[in-house]
């Protein structure tokens, strides 16, 4: 399968001007905007007039700057539009509730980040009467199995957090499509390594947060779809994005904007220091897991539906059997190599580690932590780019070494 880069689309999209020639967007701050015509006003509260069409109404609603990210993210996401949210979480909620009312249903991959697993598993049902199944998403026959009369959406991650799993996006929209339901797929771990919507998603929501604004400075998310879709997510009535009010600042939104061109870059770097680091560790007979490697169950998958420029995506995980081993392996990478940080992010330059069932993952059930193939043990790696490869190789190999590892 040829995929196309989606650098190509967002180039065309930048080429714009600021209010004033600047070749950066302006950044408008103005929370409420002016009409020239009296009865301009009421039809945009009646929903005849939008964003898009040149008229804002009011900062929660639409805002120009926050807007043109948007245009952004729909570019790299190949979408007819996008629009951006103040958290990653918040995007994830205004999908599935624009998607879900009370006495629905949805069809989960079981390897989710904590909060959506929280969102699904605790709050909806809770507040909402929204119930979810979580399935192994690679289990098709299980996915089916799964679906009801009241399913309207299936979920799951483009690689799974934290296992990395890699979803058959074509596959699941084949199954969802032939069943009239929804395909979510969140891809915050592979923005520009793979493109949901271009394999058939129908909704692609992101964790700005981590890879796309690169410097964990900033929270935000997007949501990417259909023109109808996102719309329908700014209603003035109904709208998740508009009535709840997760807004993203329009300064934030203007940061973002400036680190997108350098995005692939970024990417590119990031997989490439992982799939080394990922080899060097399965030459030591460890138990590494990585889509680069030919060892991973999805490896064929993941090369089918990738853009190559960008590699197999920047996070491996190391099972070291005990949380012992995992927090002695962290506490020496840091403390003594200066290898990276002990945190729970990813995305960021430099080498983000967590333990996976005691931090991100630990909303979860232990049955379900088990289910899904969470261990104790498990070390997310998120890995940076700062220092020469040789340089923190030889830190992550004395680290391992340290603790008797190998």
């Amino acid at each position: 399968m040829t995929t196309k880069n989606p650098i190509e689309r967002l180039t065309a999209t930048r080429h714009e001007f600021g209010e004033h020639g600047g070749v950066n967007m302006s950044i408008e701050v103005s929370t409420a905007f002016t009409v020239m015509k009296p009865g301009t006003m009421p039809e945009l509260f009646e929903g005849h007039k939008a964003a898009p069409e040149g008229c804002y109404l009011y900062g929660r609603h639409f805002n120009p700057t926050v807007y043109n990210l948007g245009r952004q993210l729909a570019a790299i996401e190949g979408t007819e539009a996008a629009y951006c949210a103040a958290s990653g979480m918040a995007a994830i909620s205004a999908a599935v509730l624009q998607l879900c009312n009370s006495g629905d249903h949805i069809v989960a991959s079981n390897t989710v980040y904590g909060g959506t697993y929280a969102l699904l598993h605790d709050f909806l049902p809770q507040k909402s009467c929204i119930e979810t199944s979580f399935v192994d998403a690679s289990d098709l026959a299980a996915v089916e199995a799964a679906i009801t009369d009241k399913t309207k959406i299936i979920y799951a991650e483009s690689i799974s957090n934290p296992t990395l799993r890699v979803a058959d996006i074509p596959a699941l929209v084949a199954l969802a499509h032939s069943r009239g339901l929804q395909l979510v797929i969140d891809n915050t771990f592979s923005p520009l390594i793979l493109s949901p919507a271009a394999l058939g998603a129908d909704v692609v929501v992101h964790s700005m947060t981590k890879y796309i604004n690169g410097a964990s400075d900033i929270i935000a998310g997007a949501v990417c779809g259909s023109t109808e879709f996102i719309g329908s997510l700014m209603d003035l009535h109904t709208g998740p994005l508009m009535i709840l009010g997760p807004t993203m600042d329009p300064s934030v939104a203007s940061k973002i904007s400036l680190r997108i061109p350098h995005l692939g870059l970024r990417m590119s770097e990031h997989a490439r220091r992982a799939k080394l680091f990922a080899q060097n560790l399965d030459k030591l007979g460890l138990k590494v897991t990585y889509p680069g490697l030919d060892t991973h169950p999805d490896h064929q998958l993941m090369s089918k539906l990738h853009c190559p420029e960008y590699g197999y995506g920047g996070i491996l995980t190391l099972d070291l059997g005990s949380v012992e081993k995992a927090d002695a392996l962290m506490d020496v990478l840091q403390n003594n190599y200066h290898f990276g940080f002990m945190a729970v992010s990813l995305g960021y330059f430099d080498t983000l580690m967590c333990c996976p069932g005691s931090s991100v993952s630990s909303e979860m059930t232990d049955e379900d932590l088990s289910l899904a193939g969470i261990g104790q043990g498990l070390v997310r790696i998120s890995v940076g780019y700062t220092g020469t490869i040789e340089q923190r190789w030889g830190q992550l190999e004395g680290a391992l070494r340290d603790i008797g590892a190998v």
